[in-house]
């Protein structure tokens, strides 16, 4: 028997997006146009200013009124997607994450930096070879950034490792780390707002055979702003267009399943070790996006009734 959990009707507008701190500072080629640093700007603020969240930084201990956790069992939080998980001058606030994290072993933590140079130094005294709740992905937004980061990746102690390609703003050949079997997922995407540079078809597809011939898991969540495709450009700046595009692209590819071993909060495996699983709840909205392979579903929030039918 496997334990099922709804999100329910409790879901927020974060739902499965976990900031404890918002800033960064630009570190490679995929920053030039960080869509973090173009929104803040376009809000009156500075990217560049790296400061702890004070409402949600304990967001994976937060109940609901009925003493349940607002983020169930089995879902996957994306942790820091406003700056980098690794980032020096967010130190002081990591080792508290890191207790949080530890706290909650019933929910997947999808990490992802830029930094995998720092990454050793970072870790907790009692992580060892790493924990199963804590899925850690590098950025590798062209062939230069794959070759710098890749190899650290492989050595890094974690139990789940995935790769970004996004920005996506060079051609990639990484078959040879793909075949050591420890990669598990890969996620491509282009490039959004302000100075856009072109992500090519080809590039996703070779990427893509590469992952089936592999059987990692792909996800194509965008084509960006900036798509070519045959020789023709294509420019849309609406973000569920370049999802629905990349979804009909049948760039999609489940893969072998990750097993990640979660358990109860309190330290012990759910129904006589039987697996935690969170079930999916979908909207319309969704069987047709290019992040479904990766999402946690429905959060339930209200907006879709809100903005007007494709």
């Amino acid at each position: 028997m496997k334990a099922n959990f709804h999100n329910g009707n409790n879901g927020t507008l974060m739902h499965d997006i976990w900031n404890p701190w918002h800033g960064c500072v630009k570190k490679s080629e995929g920053c030039a146009n960080c869509y973090m640093f173009f929104l803040d700007k376009q809000r009156g603020g500075d990217g560049s200013r790296i400061y702890k969240v004070k409402n949600n930084f304990n967001y994976p201990l937060q109940r609901n009124r009925d003493g349940s956790y607002k983020v169930k069992s089995g879902e996957q939080l994306r942790v820091c997607m406003t700056s980098d998980f690794f980032l020096q001058e967010a130190d002081q606030w990591r080792p508290e994450v890191w207790r949080m994290i530890k706290q909650r072993p019933d929910v997947i933590f999808f990490l992802l930096t830029k930094r995998p140079e720092r990454v050793r130094e970072c870790l907790p005294d009692d992580w060892g070879e790493g924990w199963e709740n804590v899925f850690f992905n590098v950025t590798c937004e062209n062939q230069e950034r794959a070759e710098e980061r890749l190899p650290l990746l492989m050595e890094l102690p974690f139990k789940h490792k995935g790769v970004m390609a996004a920005p996506f703003i060079g051609e990639l050949d990484i078959r040879s780390y793909l075949e050591t079997g420890v990669i598990e997922q890969v996620i491509a995407g282009g490039e959004n707002y302000d100075g856009s540079r072109v992500l090519k078809y080809e590039w996703v597809k070779r990427l893509y055979d590469d992952c089936v011939a592999t059987r990692v898991r792909f996800c194509f969540i965008e084509i960006g702003s900036c798509f070519e495709k045959d020789g023709k450009f294509y420019r849309i700046a609406d973000k569920r267009q370049q999802s629905v595009m990349a979804y009909k692209s049948g760039l999609q590819y489940e893969g072998r399943k990750t097993e990640f071993k979660l358990c109860h909060p309190e330290g012990n495996t759910l129904f006589g070790g039987e697996d935690i699983t969170y079930e999916k709840q979908w909207h319309d909205r969704c069987f047709d996006c290019g992040s479904r392979l990766i999402c946690n579903g429905c959060a339930n929030c209200g907006l879709c009734v809100k903005k007007s039918p494709r």
